[in-house]
C-alpha cells in the first residue's frame, strides 16, 4: 500500500485554518505585510497569519486605505507572503487569511479574484457588504443591498475551486445600521454558505453571541470593542495591525538620525546578523549552493 502523499503547501495551510475555525480555542492572527514579517510571525508561533486590505495599501502604494490597489498587485503581494512561509519545504506554514475588501468589483470580479487568491496560496479571504470603492459625495459607512451582497458571496462560492479555500462574509452592520440587520444579514450569508462571519465594528458581546447562536458559524472580529470570548463562537480575534505601524516609525527615524548625521554603528534599533540568518533563511540558501553549485 502506498504511503498517504504529504499535503502540498497551499492544501496544509488551509487544513490549518479549518481546523482554527473548528476548534475550540480562540486566537489573535500576526498581522503581517511582506515576507519577512510573515516568516517572523511563522517563527513565532502565530497559528494564522492576516493581512489587510489597509495595510495592503500601505505596503504595496504608500496609500491611505481607499481600495486604491488592483487585483494583481494585492494577490501578487499574497503570492510572496505565502511563498515566504513555505520556503524553504519543512518549515513552518501557517495559513494566510487576507481581506479582500469588497473582491475588487462586481460577481464577476469576484469570481475573479477568489480565483487569484487561490493561486497565490492564500488560506482564506474575507468578502465584504460595504460599498466600496465609495461612491461620489458618499460619506460614512454605506452597505450594500442584502441581495447585491448574497449575490457576491454567492459568486465567490461558486468560484471556489479547492473547498478547502475558505470563504468569510463579512459584515459591518452592527456599525453602519443596526443588531437586526446584521443578523439577518448573517443568517443569509450563512444559509448561502460562508464558511465563517467578520463582524467589523461591534461594540456588544451580546450582539456577537446571538449571531453565533443564530447562525452556528464561526465568528472573526475586527475593528471591535466587544470582548472576544471562544464561549460567543469567536475563534479569530484581530488585534490591529501594529507590526506594519512600527515598520513606519522605525524607517522614519533611522533615515531621520542618519540624515541627521549619525553615524550608522550609533543606531541601536538594528537586528542582529542571527536574526537576519534566520528570516532570509540563510542556511537553507547555503545549503542549496553547497548542494547545486559547489560553493
Amino acid at each position: 500500500m502506498q504511503p498517504t502523499p504529504p499535503l502540498q503547501p497551499a492544501a496544509a495551510a488551509r487544513t490549518a485554518f479549518r481546523a482554527v475555525l473548528a476548534g475550540p480555542r480562540m486566537i489573535h492572527p500576526g498581522s503581517v505585510f511582506d515576507p519577512l514579517s510573515a516568516r517572523a510571525a511563522a517563527d513565532l508561533g502565530f497559528e494564522v497569519l492576516m493581512f489587510a486590505g489597509s495595510i495592503a495599501s500601505l505596503a504595496i502604494l504608500g496609500a491611505p486605505d481607499l481600495v486604491a490597489i488592483t487585483l494583481t498587485e494585492f494577490a501578487e503581494q499574497c503570492r510572496r507572503i505565502t511563498r515566504a512561509v513555505a520556503m524553504p519545504a519543512g518549515t513552518s506554514n501557517p495559513p494566510l487569511l487576507v481581506d479582500a475588501d469588497h473582491g475588487y468589483g462586481n460577481a464577476h470580479g469576484v469570481a475573479r479574484t477568489v480565483g487569484e487568491l487561490e493561486a497565490a496560496g492564500v488560506a482564506a479571504m474575507t468578502l465584504e457588504d460595504t460599498d466600496l470603492p465609495t461612491s461620489h459625495g458618499t460619506t460614512g459607512l454605506v452597505l450594500l443591498p442584502l441581495e447585491a451582497g448574497l449575490g457576491k458571496l454567492r459568486a465567490a462560492l461558486a468560484a471556489r475551486t479547492d473547498p478547502g479555500f475558505a470563504i468569510v462574509a463579512r459584515t459591518s452592520a452592527l456599525a453602519a445600521t443596526d443588531a437586526e440587520d446584521a443578523l439577518a444579514r448573517c443568517r443569509a450569508y450563512a444559509a448561502a454558505g460562508a464558511d465563517a462571519l467578520f463582524l467589523a465594528g461591534a461594540d456588544s458581546r451580546e450582539d456577537v453571541a446571538a449571531i453565533h447562536q443564530a447562525t452556528g458559524l464561526p465568528i472573526i472580529l475586527g475593528g471591535s470593542r466587544a470582548e472576544a470570548r471562544a464561549e460567543d463562537g469567536v475563534r479569530i480575534a484581530l488585534q490591529g495591525h501594529q507590526p506594519a505601524m512600527a515598520a513606519v516609525r522605525a524607517a522614519w527615524e533611522t533615515l531621520a538620525h542618519l540624515r541627521a548625521g549619525l553615524p550608522p554603528s550609533a543606531l541601536t534599533n538594528q537586528p542582529d546578523a542571527q536574526l537576519v540568518r534566520r528570516l532570509t533563511r540563510a542556511d537553507a540558501y547555503a545549503k542549496a549552493g553547497r548542494d547545486f553549485l559547489g560553493l
